[in-house]
């Protein structure tokens, strides 16, 4: 099986993250991850959000291109949103430009977008 490619860069502009109605984190440094045909993914710099939102689950994945992605519940005033964050603690060195950066899920609950 070929290996995707796979691309970061700096996303242009602001980028923000929402979720409950709060703004967890907003970013001019955030990075664009395009891996193969997949939809490209919003990296944040974990500096930039607002932690005390995430509770780390014991939740894993492998991707044999990036590593073991550590996950995490976003808790809001009014809810849980189980595993809907994920980061790479320490990436592939293909990818390392990601280690101390966190994604998110896109749900109805969860919005990322540029602003």
């Amino acid at each position: 099986m070929a290996k995707p490619t796979i691309t970061i860069r700096k996303a242009d502009g602001i980028w923000s993250v929402r979720a409950g109605g709060a703004v967890l984190g907003e970013s001019s440094n955030a990075l664009e991850l395009s891996e193969g045909d997949l939809p490209p993914v919003i990296y944040f710099p974990r500096i930039d959000i607002a932690t005390a939102f995430l509770d780390r689950t014991d939740h894993s994945t492998h991707c044999p291109h990036k590593g073991d992605a550590t996950y995490y519940s976003i808790v809001t005033k009014s809810r849980t949103l189980p595993n809907a964050a994920w980061s790479y603690e320490d990436p592939s060195d293909d990818v390392a430009r990601i280690r101390d950066y966190l994604a998110f899920y896109p749900s109805d609950d969860v919005t990322v977008e540029q602003i």
